[in-house]
This record gives C-alpha cells, structure tokens and sequence, in this order.
C-alpha cells in the first residue's frame, strides 16, 4: 500500500453515526476503511461523469460543425422535446 497520510474530517452527526453502524456490524473494521471505500467509489463516478461530459461536448461539436457545414435540415422542437422526455423517463435516478 502507498504512505498513509492521517486526516481530521468533521461530519453530520447522521453520517457519523452511520459509519459506526457499518464498522460496528462488522461489514468494516474500521471508520478509515468505510472512508476509504467512500472515496474509491466517488473517485470511480466522478471519472464516469467526466466521460459523459466529454461524449456530450463531444457530440455538442459535431452539431455545431454540422450547422457550420449547412449539413442540417429542419426539426420540430416539440418532437426534440418529448423524446429527450422519454430517454429521461427511461434513465436510473442517480445515486
């Protein structure tokens, strides 16, 4: 494992006590090791959410070169807005 640097954290009383439940019954063994694993996991989402970000500016551009090249044709905003309705009905609520 890599050097272990210790820090202070200050949490809600509800989180604190949550970690206490989760080393108390045993699923950790320590509050350090459920922070750990909490931060692993945010770590791993938040590369997630930058990939997305980047696909979507991604996307962004290439309409924007589409438009800049006359490749569009016309649209109905209206049909643009009830699909993005319905991908979104369609998605997981966020975690």
């Amino acid at each position: 494992m890599s050097e272990i640097e210790r820090l202070t954290i200050t949490l809600p009383t509800e989180l604190a006590a949550a970690l206490k439940v989760a080393v108390a019954e045993g699923d950790y063994a320590s509050t350090s090791e459920v922070v750990r694993e909490a931060i692993r996991d945010w770590k791993m989402k938040r590369v997630l959410q930058m990939q997305e970000l980047a696909s979507l500016k991604a996307d962004i551009d290439k309409g924007l070169a589409d438009v800049a090249a006359g490749r569009i044709k016309s649209f109905d905003e209206n049909n643009i807005v009830e699909r993005g309705r319905s991908l979104l009905a369609g998605r997981k609520p966020a975690a």
